[in-house]
């Protein structure tokens, strides 16, 4: 496989944790998807680095999955953590560490389409898709120019007493589990 070949899979791959079986032939997805895998998440808050670390924890997941050594495969996916990789990872450690329950199966795609529509990105199918829109929503978010209560960022928690453009990631999410279960 060549490096092309290579990035086609794994993007194919992160489709599929959130995508596979979940919407029609019809509707697609795919330019949200790379629009988010094009952008490089950066953080403001110190412990959002750990969120990119799961994020890269995805290549390796991946090359795995393929069979490949990490000292083969790792050099053909490079560069920083993508906001896909980082909210793709988010939503697997939602499932796991968190929200687990044998008895409703895995959740992650769930949890990864409730992010992409808190941040108002829902409407972003292929046929619908506006690129200036995704870019500015996908900004407002790496820069926390979210509003206080979440909206327009990851979690939106009504009547939410904190700026959670002031809190972490994880804590966010943690805050927005609790009010729904």
């Amino acid at each position: 496989m060549n490096i092309d070949e290579i990035n086609d899979e794994y993007f194919a791959w992160l489709s599929d944790k959130v995508c596979k079986g979940r919407f029609s032939k019809d509707v697609s997805y795919s330019e949200l998807l790379h629009a988010l895998h094009k952008t490089e998440f950066r953080w403001k808050m110190r412990n959002d680095a750990n969120r990119a670390s799961d994020g890269l924890m995805l290549r390796r997941r991946f090359a795995s999955f393929m069979g490949f050594e990490e000292d083969y495969f790792l050099p053909y996916i490079t560069g920083p953590c993508t906001v896909l990789e980082m909210m793709i990872a988010l939503a697997i450690r939602c499932e796991v560490s968190i929200m687990d329950n044998p008895k409703v199966g895995d959740r992650t795609a769930q949890w990864f389409w409730e992010m992409i529509n808190n941040m108002e990105l829902g409407g972003m199918y292929n046929n619908n898709f506006d690129k200036r829109y995704v870019n500015d929503v996908i900004d407002r978010f790496i820069d926390r120019e979210y509003s206080p209560n979440g909206k327009g960022g990851l979690f939106y928690i009504r009547d939410c007493k904190c700026d959670l453009a002031m809190v972490e990631i994880w804590d966010q999410m943690c805050w927005y589990l609790n009010g729904i279960s």
